[in-house]
């Protein structure tokens, strides 16, 4: 038996996303026929259309925005002395909710992967190093994941800028909150003290 050509079409565009395979796909695209109403999938087409339309990369750090510049970048009270390098834009989400850090951000939109084909020009490296040129940063912030590639990014970006006089740190990766150590693998025991700090 086979759906007919819209649900199929609909499957197969569910796969698009990260971790939704076959099986999952279909069950979102049957419970989109037989359980959502016009109204609920109107919405749902409103929603998609309005991202097409209104969300873009800010042309300064590289944040999903609807305004440019986007809303941090436009913002005189942050302090412009500090730039935090991150993966992605849901990465700014997360060190936002902390409510600790007031500077700039760049969002790099991958990591360097050599394996996948992935190269420093392959990212959104060049504008870093363009911004970069102005007078007013001191410290870049490294807050690329702890994996290989995230590593090696970090390392790559380091060496980029030896030869200035910002100062390059890297975020402290250790010992979740609440975390037990015995449960924690060899790499962030490793982290955690090599982050450490006199009390």
């Amino acid at each position: 038996m086979k759906y007919p050509d819209a649900i199929d079409k609909l499957i197969e565009s569910l796969r698009k996303y990260p971790g939704v395979g076959k099986k999952t796909a279909e069950r979102y695209a049957l419970y989109t026929v037989n359980r959502l109403n016009d109204d609920s999938i109107d919405e749902i087409i409103e929603a998609y259309q309005k991202i097409k339309e209104d969300i873009f990369e800010c042309p300064i750090c590289g944040n999903i925005t609807d305004t440019d510049p986007c809303y941090i970048c436009k913002d005189e009270a942050r302090t412009h002395s500090t730039i935090i390098v991150v993966e992605e834009a849901k990465d700014i989400i997360a060190m936002e909710r902390t409510n600790k850090y007031h500077g700039l951000y760049h969002v790099l939109n991958g990591v360097i992967s050599p394996s996948d084909g992935i190269g420093p020009e392959d990212i959104n490296l060049k504008s870093l190093l363009k911004r970069l040129q102005n007078e007013q940063v001191k410290e870049v912030i490294l807050a690329t994941n702890l994996n290989n590639e995230g590593e090696t990014t970090a390392n790559y970006i380091s060496r980029l800028l030896e030869s200035t006089d910002i100062l390059v740190t890297r975020i402290a990766h250790g010992i979740p909150a609440g975390g037990n150590i015995e449960y924690a693998d060899e790499i962030t025991i490793i982290k955690a003290l090599e982050g450490r700090r006199k009390l």
